[in-house]
C-alpha cells in the first residue's frame, strides 16, 4: 500500500493497537498475579529464589531468601558466596563447592542441605536446589537456584529422632523381653531382657526366629491367635509353655524352659496397614510356680477341712452362707450355696425365721471373738447333740468380714461319756461287791462247814436239827448272793467250755418252765446253724434263769417268755452309730416278755446291784447285774429294750468262736472216799484251817495242816511218807498259792493241787477264767463239795 491509509484502515489500525494493548495489559496482570502467588507461596513454604549472572558478576536474592537468613536488603548486598559464608563451619564450605561443582559440569540440577549461623546466633537449616543456564554455545551464563528455611522440619526430626533414641533406650531397660517382627512375622529387632532370656545375641534371632513358623505356639493352640494380629490388626494376649529347643527355626538350646505372658500388638500405619507387630514377652516362670504352690497348698487345705470330719462353713455378716466343706454339705445336701441360704434357715428343722438365741457365730461376727455353744437338734430317729465354735474373719482394716463356724457332732461323745461314767460307777461297786464277798465267803465257809458237821451228830427227830436245817439254808441262800455278787464284779472263777448254745439252751427248758411257772408260756426259738461260742455252761444257767426270772416278775398273770438266738455280724458303718457295739460276729440270745416293760428314768439303772423295782422282800436286785458281769467277763455286749405295758426284750451278744464243741461230763461221783492218801492243806484263815482239816480227815485222808507257806515248806520236808495233794488259798502271806505249789513240787514231783478262794486271783485265772489243767474249788464250799474236788484233783491227769 503506496499511498495514506483510509479512514477505515487506520481505525482498524487503532482498533488493533487497542487490543494488543489490552492484551498487553492481561498478560501484565497475570503474570503480577502469578509473581503474587509465587511469592505468597514462598513465603508460606519459607523459600525463596535467586540468580548470578555469570557474566556480570550479579547476584539477586527475593525478598523471602533475606528473611530465610535474616538479613536486611538495604544494608547487605548478597555476593555468589554469600549463601556458603553464612555458615561458619569450613569443612561445610568445602563439601557443598564440590557439590555445585559437580552440578555445574554434569549439567544437572544440584542440592544440598546446610546449617547457617543467623545474626542473633542461633542456627537455622535451608536446603538449596540449583541449574545452570547455558547459551547456545553451551557457555555457562547464569545459575538460577531456591532456597527454602527447613529449620523447623529439621528440628522436628531431631526431636523425632531424640524420641525414637529415648523409646529405644526404655525399651532396651524394660525388664520384659519385646521384639518386633515385620508383617511376615520374621523378628526384626529384639531388646536386652530378650537375648537375655533367651541367653542368644541379635544376629541369633534377628532374621532368624518367625513367630508364624513356631511349631510350639501351634502345639499350645495359640496360633489362631497370633494369626489374628497379622491378619484383623487385633492384639493378642495368651500363655504358654515355651519350650526353649522347639521355637521356630532356631535352636534355642542356650535358653531355659519358660513360661511366658506374651502379648502382640499391631503397629498399623495412618493408611490402616500393618506395617510391623510388637511382642512382649513376661517371665512368669515363676509365678507359675507360686500359683502351683498355692493352688496344692488350697487343694490340700481343702483336702484338710473337707475330711476333718467335723462341719465348716463360712458365714457372712448378713448371716449368708458362702463355703460349706464335705462334712456341712452331706448334712445339708438340698442346698444351693450359689443363692446364698440364711443360715438359721439352713441348718434348722423346720427352718427358723429368726437367728438363734445361743448362735456363737453371730456374736462373734457382732464382736470379732471366739464363740462356742452346743445345741441339740432333733432328727428323725433320735436327737442329736452338736457342739459349734465360731472364729472371725478380719480384714487388714481390723473389720469382720466373715465368720468361721466348725460344727462338731459330739452325739457318740456325750453317749460314750455317759457310759463310761456308768462303767466307772458299776467298777467302783463292782470292786466293793467282790471284796465284800470275799470276806464273807470266808465266814460262809464256816458256818455251813460246821452246819453240816453238827448235823451229822445230831438226830433228824431232835428240836436242834431243824434249827441247823434254818442256818445252813439261810448260809446258802447268802451263799449265792455272794456268788452273783462276784458274778457282776466278774471276780467268779470259770472254766469256759465251746458250746453249742442251742443244745446248752434245750437241757435248761424243762428247768426253766418248773421255775416260771404253767401260767406262763416259754417259747423256744433256736436260731439255724448258730455259731459255737465258748463259755462256763453254768454262766449260760445263770443268764438264762436271771433273765426267765425277772420276765416271770414283769408278767401279771398269764404271759409269754422268748428264748431266741441267731447269728448277727456288725460292721464298723453300724458300730458307729450305735455306742458300746463292737464290729465282729456273734451270737445273738435274745429273752423277750410281754410284761409290764421298764420306765425310762429306769433303764439307766437297771443293771446296777441291789436296785430293784420290787416290793421290800421280793428281790435282791441281783439278778440282771449278774446277767451283765457274765456277759461282760465273756467281751459280750448287752442291750435292751423296754416301753411301759410293751413289754421287754433282753439281748445279749457273745462273740463267735471258731473251735471244736466240747462234750461236758458230769460226774458220776457220788461219795467220793479216800483211798489212804495224804492231804497237805495250806490255808491262811485258821477257823477255815481247822473246818477243812475235820472235812478231810472225816473223809479218810491223812492230813497235814499249816496256815503259813514256810510251815507248809518245813511240814513237806519233815514228812517220812508221799504227800499226794496239796490244797492251798490262793491268796496266802510270804507267798501265793502257785508259788508255794512250785516250790513244794521240788520235792514232791508227783504232788496234785487243788487251789480254792473267795474270789479270783490272775495267779491261776486271767480275769478270772481258770488255766488248762488247773483245779479250783470256791469259797465258801460243803463237805461234799470237798470231797468231790479233792478226787477230782486227785484223779486228774494233769498234775
Amino acid at each position: 500500500m503506496s499511498g495514506k491509509p483510509t479512514y477505515e484502515e487506520l481505525e482498524q489500525r487503532v482498533r488493533e493497537l487497542e487490543q494488543a494493548e489490552s492484551e498487553r495489559k492481561e498478560v501484565e496482570d497475570t503474570l503480577r498475579e502469578s509473581e503474587s502467588r509465587l511469592r505468597e507461596a514462598q513465603r508460606l513454604a519459607h523459600m525463596g529464589n535467586w540468580s548470578w549472572d555469570v557474566n556480570s558478576g550479579k547476584v539477586e536474592w527475593s525478598n523471602e531468601v533475606f528473611k530465610i537468613f535474616r538479613l536486611d536488603p538495604k544494608v547487605f548486598t548478597p555476593q555468589i558466596d554469600s549463601i556458603l559464608d553464612l555458615s561458619p563451619w569450613p569443612e561445610d564450605h568445602q563439601r557443598d563447592k564440590e557439590l555445585i561443582q559437580k552440578a555445574v559440569e554434569s549439567r544437572e540440577v544440584g542440592s544440598y542441605e546446610q546449617r547457617f549461623l543467623r545474626p542473633d546466633g542461633s542456627t537455622g537449616y535451608y536446603f538449596s536446589s540449583f541449574q545452570g543456564i547455558y547459551d547456545d554455545n553451551g557457555k555457562l551464563t547464569a545459575i538460577n537456584g531456591v532456597v527454602q528455611d527447613i529449620t523447623e522440619r529439621k528440628q522436628a526430626e531431631e526431636e523425632i529422632r531424640s524420641a525414637t533414641s529415648f523409646i529405644d533406650r526404655v525399651v532396651d531397660m524394660s525388664p520384659f523381653a519385646m521384639w518386633i517382627s515385620d508383617r511376615e512375622g520374621t523378628v526384626i529387632r529384639t531388646n536386652s531382657s530378650l537375648r537375655e532370656t533367651l541367653n542368644m545375641s541379635d544376629d541369633k534371632i534377628v532374621g532368624q526366629y518367625n513367630v508364624l513358623k513356631d511349631e510350639n505356639l501351634e502345639t499350645q493352640g495359640v496360633m489362631p491367635m497370633v494369626m489374628a494380629v497379622f491378619e484383623n490388626h487385633e492384639p493378642a494376649n495368651f500363655s504358654i509353655p515355651w519350650k526353649a529347643s522347639t521355637a521356630g527355626d532356631v535352636n534355642f538350646d542356650g535358653a531355659r524352659d519358660l513360661y511366658i505372658d506374651v502379648s502382640i500388638f499391631p503397629i498399623v500405619s495412618a493408611e490402616g496397614e500393618l506395617t510391623n507387630a510388637v511382642c512382649q514377652w513376661v517371665d512368669i516362670t515363676e509365678h507359675k510356680k507360686n500359683e502351683e504352690s498355692l493352688r496344692e497348698s488350697h487343694e490340700k487345705f481343702k483336702s484338710i477341712v473337707d475330711n476333718i470330719g467335723i462341719g465348716v462353713a463360712l458365714i457372712s455378716p448378713a448371716m449368708e452362707i458362702l463355703e460349706m466343706n464335705h462334712q456341712m454339705r452331706e448334712w445339708f445336701t438340698e442346698h444351693d450355696l450359689d443363692k446364698r441360704p440364711i443360715c438359721y434357715r439352713t441348718f434348722n428343722n423346720p427352718p427358723r425365721e429368726e437367728i438363734c438365741e445361743y448362735c456363737p457365730t453371730c456374736k462373734t461376727l457382732k464382736d470379732g471373738k471366739v464363740h462356742e455353744d452346743t445345741t441339740a437338734r432333733p432328727q428323725a430317729d433320735k436327737t442329736r447333740n452338736y457342739r459349734i465354735v465360731s472364729s472371725p474373719l478380719i480384714n487388714p482394716q481390723g473389720e469382720v468380714t466373715a465368720a468361721i463356724e466348725m460344727v462338731e457332732d459330739i452325739t457318740e461323745r456325750l453317749n460314750l461319756q455317759a457310759q463310761l461314767i456308768q462303767a466307772q460307777k458299776m467298777e467302783s461297786v463292782g470292786l466293793l461287791a467282790g471284796g465284800i464277798a470275799h470276806d464273807y465267803n470266808n465266814i460262809s465257809s464256816v458256818i455251813i462247814g460246821y452246819s453240816e458237821l453238827a448235823l451229822e451228830k445230831v438226830d433228824q427227830n431232835d428240836p436242834l436239827h431243824d434249827d441247823l436245817i434254818a442256818i445252813l439254808t439261810a448260809a446258802n441262800r447268802s451263799t449265792n448272793i455272794t456268788r452273783q455278787l462276784l458274778a457282776f464284779a466278774r471276780q467268779q472263777t470259770i472254766a469256759p467250755k465251746v458250746l453249742d448254745l442251742n443244745g446248752t439252751i434245750e437241757t435248761m427248758l424243762k428247768m426253766l418252765r418248773r421255775l416260771i411257772g404253767e401260767d406262763i408260756n416259754l417259747a423256744w426259738r433256736p436260731g439255724v446253724e448258730v455259731w459255737p461260742v465258748k463259755i462256763d455252761p453254768s454262766q449260760v444257767d445263770q443268764i438264762l434263769a436271771n433273765l426267765c426270772v425277772n420276765a416271770r416278775d414283769a408278767i401279771a398273770g398269764v404271759g409269754k417268755i422268748t428264748i431266741e438266738t441267731g447269728n448277727v455280724s456288725f460292721d464298723e458303718n453300724y458300730c458307729a452309730d450305735h455306742a458300746g457295739f463292737v464290729p465282729g460276729e456273734y451270737v445273738l440270745l435274745a429273752v423277750s416278755d410281754d410284761g409290764s416293760g421298764i420306765a425310762p428314768e429306769t433303764l439307766d439303772k437297771i443293771f446296777e446291784p441291789f436296785f430293784t423295782t420290787k416290793e421290800f422282800g421280793h428281790g435282791t436286785g441281783l439278778g440282771l447285774a449278774t446277767v451283765y458281769g457274765i456277759v461282760k467277763q465273756n467281751n459280750g455286749f448287752i442291750n435292751i429294750y423296754s416301753e411301759p405295758d410293751e413289754g421287754t426284750t433282753i439281748k445279749i451278744y457273745l462273740s463267735r468262736h471258731s473251735g471244736d464243741i466240747e462234750a461236758l461230763h458230769k460226774s458220776t461221783l457220788e461219795n467220793p472216799i479216800s483211798r489212804g492218801e495224804t492231804v497237805l492243806l495250806v490255808e491262811d484263815d485258821r477257823s477255815i484251817m481247822e473246818l477243812g482239816t475235820r472235812m478231810l480227815n472225816d473223809l479218810g485222808y491223812s492230813v497235814l495242816s499249816a496256815t503259813i507257806p514256810g510251815e507248809a515248806i518245813r511240814l513237806a520236808k519233815e514228812h517220812a511218807g508221799e504227800i499226794n495233794l496239796l490244797v492251798t488259798d490262793v491268796v496266802l502271806p510270804e507267798m501265793n498259792g502257785r508259788e508255794l505249789s512250785e516250790q513244794l513240787k521240788i520235792p514232791c514231783p508227783n504232788l496234785k493241787i487243788l487251789f480254792m478262794s473267795g474270789y479270783t486271783a490272775n495267779v491261776i485265772a486271767h480275769r478270772g477264767v481258770l488255766e488248762d489243767g488247773v483245779c479250783f474249788m470256791p469259797k465258801p464250799f460243803s463237805k461234799k463239795d470237798l470231797a468231790a474236788k479233792v478226787r477230782e484233783a486227785l484223779d486228774n491227769d494233769n498234775g
